[in-house]
C-alpha cells in the first residue's frame, strides 16, 4: 500500500525521531512510504485558539497536498482528530462547497498510526522487540474523538519482551490541551501531578502514548519529579527490533 506520512509540524520540529520510526515500521510491514514536503500545519493551533476562519487556508492546503494519497498516516491522534472532527465544520463555516467535498473525500483516508495498523493493515504483531516495563497513556483526542479504543494496547501486547503495566484512572487527562496548559497553568499542573503519580505508582520504566504533545507534558513532569521514567512515542516502541538499544 502507498502511504503518505503526515508528520505534523509538532513532530517535525521537536520529535523527528518519531517520524523516522513510523517510516521504518511501515516499510517493514511492506508499505511504500512517501513524504509530501509541501505539508505544513493542519490548522489545529489556529482553530483551537479561536481563529477558525484563519485555519481554513490550511485545511485547503492539506486537501490539495494529500489529494492523491492512497492512505495518509500520522503519529498524532490529535492532528488526525483535527482532520476528522474539525475539517468538515470549518469547510461549512467558510461556505465553500468545493472544499467541503474535498474534505469529505479525503477524510476517510486519514489514519492515526495505531488505527491504520490494526484496522487497515489488520496486524497486531509488527515484529517489535522492546524488553522494558511500559505503561500506556490514552491521549484525549485519540480516545474521545478518534475512538481508537484498545488498538494501541493490542499492538503493545504483541511486542516481544514488553511488560505492560496498567495506570490508575488511565482515561484522566494529562493537562496539556495545547494552549490550555498556558492559559490555565494551575489546573494543568494539578492534572499533571495526578498523572505523574499514577505513572510512578504503576511500576513502569517507560510511559508511551500516541501523541508527543502529551508526552512532552508528561515527560516534563516526570523529569521534574526525578522519577527516572522515560516518555516514548508508541511508534518508536513498535519500530524497535532485537539488537537495538531500547
Amino acid at each position: 500500500m502507498r502511504v503518505a506520512l503526515f508528520i505534523t509540524c509538532f513532530n517535525d520540529t521537536l520529535f523527528p525521531a518519531t517520524g523516522r520510526a513510523v517510516v521504518r515500521l511501515l516499510e517493514r510491514l511492506g508499505c511504500d512510504v512517501g513524504f509530501p514536503e509541501e505539508q505544513t500545519c493542519c490548522g489545529q493551533m489556529h482553530a483551537n485558539s479561536g481563529y477558525q476562519l484563519e485555519a481554513v487556508p490550511l485545511v485547503r492546503r492539506f486537501t490539495e497536498i494529500f489529494a492523491d494519497a492512497e492512505a495518509i498516516v500520522t503519529p498524532s491522534g490529535s492532528c488526525a482528530a483535527m482532520v476528522h472532527d474539525q475539517y468538515p465544520r470549518l469547510a461549512e463555516l467558510a461556505g465553500d462547497d468545493e472544499l467541503a467535498g474535498a474534505v469529505a473525500e479525503l477524510t476517510p483516508r486519514v489514519h492515526e498510526l495505531s488505527q491504520f495498523l490494526v484496522d487497515v493493515l489488520g496486524v497486531e504483531e509488527v515484529g517489535a522487540h522492546y524488553p522494558r516495563r511500559v505503561a500506556y497513556h490514552p491521549t484525549c483526542h485519540s480516545m474521545r474523538l478518534l475512538k481508537v479504543g484498545d488498538a494501541p494496547l493490542r499492538l503493545l501486547r504483541g511486542v516481544r519482551g514488553l511488560e505492560l503495566h496498567e495506570l490508575a484512572e488511565p482515561e484522566a487527562c494529562c493537562g496539556f490541551g495545547g494552549t490550555f496548559a498556558v492559559k490555565n497553568a494551575g489546573t494543568s499542573t494539578a492534572m499533571l501531578t495526578d498523572k505523574v503519580a499514577a505513572i510512578i505508582d504503576s511500576g513502569a520504566e517507560v510511559v508511551c502514548a500516541a501523541d508527543n504533545s502529551c508526552l512532552l507534558q508528561i515527560g516534563g513532569g516526570l523529569s521534574r519529579a526525578g522519577a527516572g521514567i522515560e516518555a516514548v512515542h508508541l511508534a518508536e516502541i513498535l519500530a524497535a527490533t532485537e539488537g537495538e538499544a531500547p
